[in-house]
């Protein structure tokens, strides 16, 4: 395919007749022509791929063309911006903006404002989602973001840059391509002007570095008005048939600068960085169509064949780094996939405990930094992965929400009862019936303990209030107990030197005397208070000498304990309600008496399985001792409830004798 014909492809799909060779073809009219469509390839593919390519290029150049400093935006590198969060994003605009020029910054600004549009909507539909689940009505929902603040301000700065950009550059874009329109017709004149052929060769070449330097034009008129150009520069050298020399040196100097393009060309074909070749590669292509004729036919279709086949060798290169790099983003996507499954996972088994909750809700995280991170997927899936995404992501904080709606109900509820508790605390803190006080102080201490959380705004003073009223309360119980405790420490030495002076007693021989200096120790242990807790079993020290002493007196262990039920008595009679003491003391000796005669009934029962075996088998013998026990202890219960009905009768009559004096006191 010759390099005029593959330069000559057009941007539309309308088919026009072969631009002749002929000066009858030229177009008269100053508008912009529209080039052919070649004939098609007998390899239609390959001329597909070269087209692709060439319109590529083409495009780029186009751009370039209407503004050279948009070339720059292929030195700016380009990040993976979906890895930055919001402030980031904010940061990376401002320094475009602020650094490189507003019109090679579109790609990456417009990248930015998707990325950032994106991040934001989930950011907000979480924040709307809390302010519902904390009870906030959705049409009264506002939030304001200083990210998203900010990026308006940086955005608008852009924008604004921009606009007086290409509102400066629209004027003379117009007057440029009024220009090159005007050079092109003076171009189409020239075979019509009945002139000396050097003069004519010579306007040829003024019109040639006027348009080198006409100025950019609108990207949309570019590679018409260049097609249109070069098909008059092509009729310009027919025309200059008659004037070979002139001609040849042209294309022999074309010639000569193709070569070294396509030379470099093929060089490029082998450069590792593919970005950096493409786009040498263009400015190649640039040259050869804006600085450079043609060259003569001998040579067009070899010298165009060399650089088409530069060309698409570094397009093909390039194609397998696109293919490598699709695989790469399918292997991107998969791993996306993978990552919403496990969110799904997770907003599922949403856990109902705040502690295992959190651990979910940093692995959420966890997983929303690794999609970020997970790296570009294809365009064509980006939206919809970005929605699968955002509905998993939002599905968990719902969840997640409705948990801490009713955890906030119910701590509510436990508020009120620990207030409740408070209450009781405080009335009773100044108490002075301490064993009721006591009681219930430890009661709502334990219920305080049971009641869960309450919200951390009311927890710290709520406890501190609590605190304070329930260590005033056991610390006036304490001083209490201690002010006891040393009456106790009395009491115990004092009975020390009773059991000290008790064993130093000696039996005088007369029964009835050491019976009442025996029974006179007794009255006075009485009088001693109690002793601390952990000493009692002093009473029990005193009780044995007591038994030991009424052994050697020759009185029975029943006797005893009606002698020293007689101080027993004694208490009761000093009660200040008699009455109510002895009742108490009467049933508490009958059930003594009723359980004595059960365990007899009992144990002789017992000695009835026995009825066959000796009574030398010790369990016979331990049956029998344990009956005898019994028995003692009912005799010893019944004679101490014989003294109380005494007692209860000498009562009786007294009160009877007050009563029947009475009327005589009234006379």
């Amino acid at each position: 395919m010759s390099e005029d014909k593959k330069q000559e492809l057009p941007e539309s799909s309308i088919d026009e007749k072969a631009v002749t060779e002929t000066t009858e073809n030229t177009v008269d009219s100053p508008e912009i022509s529209k080039e052919v469509q070649p004939e098609e390839s007998t390899d239609s593919k390959e001329a597909v791929v070269e087209a692709d390519v060439m319109d590529e290029i083409d495009d780029s150049n186009a751009e370039d063309a209407e503004d050279t400093d948009t070339e720059k935006r292929h030195e700016i590198p380009m990040p993976d911006y979906h890895e930055m969060n919001m402030e980031n994003l904010v940061g990376e605009l401002q320094r475009l903006v602020k650094n490189e020029k507003v019109q090679a910054i579109r790609k990456h600004v417009d990248a930015i404002k998707d990325e950032f549009n994106q991040k934001f909507d989930e950011f907000l539909e979480e924040k709307k989602e809390e302010f519902i689940a904390n009870g906030g009505n959705e049409i009264d929902f506002r939030y304001n973001s200083v990210d998203k603040r900010q990026f308006t301000e940086v955005y608008s700065e852009y924008r604004d840059k921009r606009n007086q950009h290409y509102k400066s550059l629209e004027k003379s874009h117009k007057e440029n391509l009024a220009y090159r329109l005007d050079l092109i017709e003076q171009l189409k004149a020239l075979v019509n002007v009945e002139e000396d052929i050097n003069t004519t060769y010579n306007n040829f070449k003024d019109i040639q570095a006027k348009w080198r330097h006409a100025g950019p034009i609108p990207r949309a008129d570019y590679n018409n008005v260049w097609k249109t150009y070069h098909h008059h520069i092509e009729i310009f050298y027919d025309f200059l048939n008659i004037n070979r020399d002139l001609r040849d040196l042209d294309f022999k100097h074309n010639l000569e600068e193709k070569g070294k393009i396509v030379a470099r060309a093929e060089e490029l074909s082998k450069e590792p960085d593919l970005n950096r070749a493409f786009r040498e590669l263009q400015v190649l292509h640039k040259i050869w169509k804006e600085d450079l004729g043609p060259v003569g036919k001998d040579h067009r279709e070899e010298i165009w064949d060399r650089f088409s086949a530069a060309t698409k060798i570094i397009h093909e290169r390039r194609q397998d780094y696109f293919k490598n790099l699709d695989k790469i983003k399918e292997e991107n996507l998969e791993r996306k996939h993978a990552i919403i499954a496990e969110i799904n996972t997770l907003s599922e088994n949403v856990s109902i405990n705040h502690g295992t909750l959190q651990q979910q809700i940093k692995k959420l995280e966890e997983l929303r930094e690794a999609f970020f991170k997970a790296g570009q997927v294809p365009q064509k899936v980006n939206s919809k992965t970005w929605n699968s995404f955002k509905a998993a992501v939002r599905a968990f904080n719902q969840n997640k929400n409705a948990f801490y709606k009713n955890l906030k109900k119910e701590q509510q509820e436990n508020l009120d009862k620990k207030r409740a508790l408070l209450e009781i605390a405080v009335s009773i803190k100044d108490s002075d019936d301490f064993d009721a006080a006591t009681s219930e102080m430890k009661r709502i201490q334990g219920q305080w303990k049971k009641i869960g959380h309450v919200p951390r705004k009311y927890s710290d003073k709520l406890w501190k209030e609590f605190k304070t009223a329930c260590n005033h309360y056991f610390d006036r119980l304490n001083a209490l107990k201690n002010d006891a405790f040393k009456e106790e420490e009395a009491n115990f030495k004092l009975k020390e030197d009773c059991i000290d002076r008790l064993k130093a007693f000696e039996l005088s021989g007369d029964k009835t005397k050491d019976l009442a200096s025996i029974k006179k120790f007794s009255e006075e242990w009485k009088t001693y208070g109690r002793v601390p807790f952990k000493k009692k079993n002093i009473n029990q020290k005193f009780d044995k000498i007591i038994d030991a002493l009424y052994q050697k007196l020759g009185i029975s262990k029943q006797e005893s304990e009606l002698l020293k039920y007689g101080n027993k008595i004694q208490q009761l009679t000093n009660n200040d309600n008699q009455e109510r003491a002895i009742q108490n003391e009467r049933s508490f000796i009958r059930k003594k008496i009723e359980e004595s005669k059960d365990e007899i009934r009992q144990l002789e029962n017992n000695l009835q399985f026995f009825s066959n075996a000796s009574e030398s088998n010790p369990l016979v013998q331990d049956v029998i001792k344990r009956v005898n026990q019994h028995k003692e202890s009912l005799t010893a219960w019944k004679a101490k409830l014989k003294k109380l009905n005494i007692l209860k009768n000498n009562l009786v009559k007294d009160e009877e004798g007050e009563n029947a004096e009475e009327p005589e006191a009234d006379e």
